[in-house]
């Protein structure tokens, strides 16, 4: 049996700067047989370490409907995140898990579904949508609500367009401080509530953000005919 507190070996592929404190590392583990035995829920965590500094746990934000690698979407927030800020492609780092219960999958087949996010918090919700859209005919309409304090902390930018060109998908953004290139909405993300045209039947919603989000997002959720079981929600 596998001790699940022995990391396995992960090398870095390559990086991704998302923002100016958010970087996405796309790594493979190390051992081949790790790597393609590798399977995990959309909303599960790893624990990474970085040896001689201390471990932290990260959201999964890949898909595990693509094989061969995972990705992790980091903010430098602390030593464990900051020294993986510091890393390099072909370093290695220590992965262990996957941890947690993750998402429902299989039970939201034939649903719309609903994504809330903020900020770094659309890092598992990802992983969920783009497992979603690679099985689009399991689902109905996908509509993709995010927010983000500034326009310089949208992650995931490079994806918005795919998102939004899958059929029956429907992606609005936010932010709570615009700038002189920002066109787009400006308001918290329940803002975009009404904008979205939202219906609650047959429809189950996924929610990850800041802690001060969360609750005044399953408050609006609620009074637009959501019912608890059918708010599904995680700390990012």
């Amino acid at each position: 049996m596998k001790d699940v507190y022995f990391p396995d070996i992960a090398v870095i592929d390559s990086i991704r700067n998302e923002t100016g404190d958010v970087k996405t590392f796309k790594m493979r583990f190390k051992n081949p047989k790790v790597q393609n035995d590798l399977t995990y829920r959309s909303g599960q965590f790893f624990e990474a370490s970085i040896f001689g500094i201390g471990e932290m746990p990260i959201s999964i934000t890949s898909t595990p409907s693509r094989k061969g690698f995972f990705e992790l979407s980091v903010k430098n927030v602390g030593l464990v995140s900051g020294a993986l800020h510091s890393m390099t492609p072909g370093v290695e780092v220590g992965i262990r898990g996957p941890f947690g219960n993750g998402f429902p999958y299989e039970k939201v087949f034939g649903k719309e579904l609903l994504f809330v996010g903020g900020g770094i918090g659309l890092a598992p919700l990802r992983s969920l949508i783009n497992n979603v859209l690679d099985n689009r005919d399991s689902f109905g309409k996908v509509t993709i609500l995010y927010g983000s304090r500034t326009p310089g902390d949208l992650v995931f930018t490079n994806e918005f367009k795919l998102w939004q060109d899958q059929p029956d998908v429907t992606m609005l953004v936010t932010v709570d401080r615009g700038n002189e290139q920002w066109t787009g909405n400006v308001g918290v993300v329940t803002t975009l509530f009404p904008k979205a045209g939202i219906e609650s039947e047959n429809t189950v919603a996924f929610v990850c953000g800041p802690p001060v989000m969360i609750p005044f997002v399953i408050k609006d959720l609620l009074n637009l005919g959501f019912t608890e079981d059918t708010i599904i929600s995680t700390l990012e």
